[in-house]
C-alpha cells in the first residue's frame, strides 16, 4: 500500500533527469545533495508549515510555531546524520499581522537556531490580500559530517529496526516542543554503520513503510517492543497512537543485528534507543503481537494528499 503522497513523490522521482555526479541525492530522501566542488557538497531541505494543519494558532504561540518550523528542518538534517549550516525562512501573513507578532515568531526561530548552531541568514515576508491562514517555510542547508549522508534506501534483510525516544501522542505537547535528534544522529553514525535512516514525522507505520519500499524489503515489528510515550497512553489505543500519530521527530534506522546489540548495550545519554523489529526479505510489513501472532501492519499515519474531508479532524488538532 502506497499513501498518495508517496505515490506522487515516486512519480516525480521517476521523471527526474538529475545528473548523479552533480546531484548525488535527489527526490525521495529527507534532504537533497548538491556537489559544489570536486570534494565538496551541500545538502538542502525545505518544509512548509500551515496554521490548521501543523499547528493551531488558537492554542499555540507564535514563539512555539517559529521554534517548530526551524526544528522540523533540523530534524531532516538529523535524519541523514548531517551537520546544520544555515537557514532562511519565508512567511505568508494573514491580514492584521503586526510587527510584534513577527518579533514573537522570530524569537522562536532564533531559539532553535542558537540551540543547534544553525543561524537564520535571510528570508522573505509576504501578506495575503484576503483572509488566508498563516504559513511559514524554512529552507535549510547542511554538510556532511565525515560519513556519507544516510538515506532511506539502504535497509538490508536481517537488519535490526531501531528508534530513539518514545512514540505517539505528540498532539498533546511534543509536536511543539520536540528536540531534533541532531546530536544523537551524529553520535550513532560515528559509532556504527547505519544502513537506512529517517525521522518519524508521519507515523512509525508510514515512515517504516517508506524505508521498506525504497529498500525493496519488508519488516516485522514487535508490538511489545515499541516504546510508547506517556502521552500516547492517554489515547484510547496507545499502540495505534505510537504507530500512526506522527510528529514524534524521533530517528528510525536499521543496522546489522550485532551492531544494533552493541549500540544499545553501550549507548549513554538521556535519549534511549530501542530495537523494535527486523527487516525481512518478504515484501510488506507485519506486526507481531504479544501472543506471537502476526497481522498485517498497514501504513496508517498522516498523508498530506488524502481528501480534505477525511483529514479535517486531524488538521484541527494541529498534530502534523
Amino acid at each position: 500500500m502506497n499513501p498518495r503522497e508517496d505515490s506522487i513523490t515516486a512519480w516525480f522521482k521517476a521523471r527526474s533527469r538529475l545528473d548523479p555526479a552533480a546531484f548525488p541525492i535527489g527526490i525521495g530522501d529527507d534532504m537533497a545533495e548538491i556537489r559544489v566542488g570536486e570534494n565538496a557538497s551541500v545538502l538542502i531541505t525545505t518544509d512548509m508549515l500551515l496554521d490548521g494543519t501543523h499547528f493551531d494558532l488558537n492554542t499555540a504561540t507564535l514563539e512555539q510555531v517559529g521554534y517548530k518550523a526551524m526544528a522540523a528542518s533540523l530534524s531532516d538534517c538529523a535524519a541523514m546524520a548531517t551537520v546544520p549550516l544555515a537557514a532562511v525562512a519565508a512567511v505568508a501573513l494573514p491580514p492584521g499581522f503586526g510587527s510584534g507578532q513577527l518579533q514573537e515568531l522570530h524569537a522562536g526561530i532564533t531559539r532553535a537556531a542558537e540551540k543547534y548552531d544553525c543561524p537564520l541568514v535571510g528570508g522573505d515576508i509576504t501578506a495575503w490580500a484576503r483572509a488566508h491562514p498563516f504559513a511559514i517555510n524554512v529552507t535549510m542547508l547542511s554538510r556532511r559530517a565525515g560519513n556519507v549522508p544516510i538515506r532511506r534506501s539502504g535497509a538490508q534483510v536481517g537488519d535490526d529496526i531501531c528508534v530513539t525516544g518514545s512514540l505517539g501522542g505528540s498532539v498533546y505537547r511534543k509536536h511543539l516542543e520536540f528536540e531534533p535528534r541532531v546530536a544523537e544522529a551524529l553520535k550513532i553514525a560515528q559509532a556504527v554503520d547505519i544502513h537506512a535512516m529517517m525521522d518519524i514525522t508521519d507515523g512509525l507505520s508510514t515512515d517504516l513503510n517508506r524505508i521498506c519500499q525504497q529498500s525493496g524489503v519488508g519488516a516485522v515489528v514487535d508490538a511489545a517492543s515499541i516504546p510508547i510515550s506517556d502521552d500516547a497512553r492517554r489515547r484510547d489505543d496507545p499502540l495505534k497512537a505510537a504507530l500512526d500519530d506522527g510528529e514524534d521527530f524521533e530517528l528510525l534506522f536499521t543496522l546489522a543485528p550485532e551492531q544494533g546489540d552493541a549500540l544499545i548495550r553501550t549507548w549513554e545519554g538521556p535519549v534511549p534507543i530501542t530495537a523494535i523489529g527486523r527487516i525481512t526479505e518478504a515484501a510488506g510489513m507485519q506486526l507481531r503481537q504479544p501472543d506471537g501472532q502476526r497481522v498485517e501492519l498497514v501504513p496508517g499515519g498522516f498523508d498530506h494528499l488524502k481528501d480534505w474531508a477525511s483529514e479535517r479532524q486531524h488538521r484541527r488538532t494541529g498534530n502534523r
